[in-house]
């Protein structure tokens, strides 16, 4: 299978091209986050999102991820702002590799949700 290449004018498709044009970029920046929400049996869940506040509703409403549907969120422990989704996904594995008590010892160091 042959595959062609296209050329792009400088600029184009990179990531700090939407920056660049300024108000007629096609999509606009997003942060990703790394959040930790304790359960309401004492666990920890750790996901990325890009707007946290909703994605924590959903955990709330039941409509999240699997495990918290059969671990309600009581409240959300801390979020970790990343510049990409890569990083956030990569901080996301560190964290989850924790045992609870260190995980809530990175709670403790940063920044309360």
């Amino acid at each position: 299978m042959h595959l062609r290449r296209v050329r792009r004018r400088a600029g184009e498709g990179s990531p700090l091209s939407a920056v660049t044009r300024g108000s007629h970029a096609r999509s606009p920046v997003r942060c990703w986050h790394v959040y930790l929400i304790e359960c309401r049996d004492g666990s920890i869940y750790t996901g990325v999102a890009v707007d946290v506040q909703t994605r924590y509703a959903a955990h709330a409403a039941g409509k999240g991820a699997r495990y918290t549907r059969a671990h309600p969120p009581r409240r959300l422990l801390t979020v970790i702002l990343c510049a990409d989704r890569s990083t956030a996904l990569r901080i996301e594995y560190a964290v989850k590799r924790l045992t609870a008590p260190e995980k809530r010892a990175l709670c403790g160091r940063l920044r309360p949700a």
